[in-house]
């Protein structure tokens, strides 16, 4: 398996996104996905749909933030993950190289005055029209349904909401509610690389030459309803929750441990690897 380097978290621990497959020294430079034409919900009509996991049934209308926002249903995208990890790493010697880090679902909602959106009602729940977190920090919002790029991005890797904070354990500072320590890459990942809003930008480094998902919930607006979550190619885009066009790369974190154990010299003909001694 081929990965990429997306940052180092606070613990020292490495954050890598899936790149694709092949037998080294054959393939420099993969840039495929783990999975394709996948939706990240089937339905779309309510906010609690833009979650990792939602509260209460698939087509039931939640009536609160509070239950929209309960860790308690699956994802269509998080079952077809979870499967995806438990297929290739679990009860395999490599599940101990990975680090139980937080996955950053930010469904936080900072209102109006931070999104500039003079229809954000601010209440997150059944379809009324709500901006989330990385909406406020990589653009601003008009009277109409459209959208502009911030002219001053602000990423973060610091979760707004305990609640948000997807861990398998909550000893490892998140919400225990992960079934496998397995995500996405957030938007402000994205963003701190130089993806931007609605900018196309090729050469950057997390542009793998097709859309593919994000964690990082975007918006959601009634009179189309429309819910989206940020997906990403050579910028940061609006992508539909029930849309099937997206692809995904799922991440996983390293033990900072483990670190030590790595040769090569991290360049494109010459990749960092587990030695192979260390695996045993």
């Amino acid at each position: 398996m081929w990965w990429r380097i997306i940052r180092f978290n606070g613990d020292g621990s490495m954050r890598i996104q899936y790149d694709g497959s092949g037998i080294a020294g054959t393939n420099s430079h993969i840039k495929d996905f783990a999975l394709m034409n996948q939706q990240w919900n089937a339905f779309q009509n309510d906010n609690k749909y833009v979650g990792w996991m939602f509260g209460g049934e698939n087509d039931v209308a939640s009536t609160s933030k509070e239950e929209a926002q309960r860790n308690e249903t699956d994802s269509l995208i998080k079952t077809k993950v979870d499967e995806w990890y438990k297929k290739n790493f679990a009860d395999t010697k490599y599940t101990r190289y990975i680090a139980d880090r937080i996955f950053c679902n930010d469904r936080s909602i900072p209102g109006k005055k931070i999104s500039q959106w003079s229809v954000d009602t601010g209440e997150g729940f059944a379809q009324k029209i709500t901006a989330y977190g990385n909406f406020g920090r990589s653009r601003t919002g008009n009277n109409d349904f459209y959208v502009r790029k911030r002219a001053n991005p602000q990423p973060t890797f610091i979760c707004p909401q305990d609640n948000d904070k997807f861990t398998v354990e909550m000893a490892s500072g998140g919400n225990g509610a992960l079934t496998y320590p397995v995500g996405l890459i957030t938007a402000d990942e994205i963003s701190a690389a130089g993806g931007e809003y609605s900018e196309a930008n090729r050469d950057f480094y997390l542009n793998k030459g097709n859309e593919y998902w994000s964690f990082s919930p975007n918006y959601y607006y009634e009179g189309a309803k429309i819910n989206t979550v940020y997906g990403v190619i050579s910028s940061l885009n609006d992508e539909f929750v029930a849309n099937r066009l997206a692809h995904v790369s799922p991440v996983i974190n390293i033990k900072a441990g483990y670190l030590n154990q790595f040769g090569g010299s991290g360049t494109i003909d010459d990749p960092y690897y587990l030695i192979e001694d260390s695996l045993e």
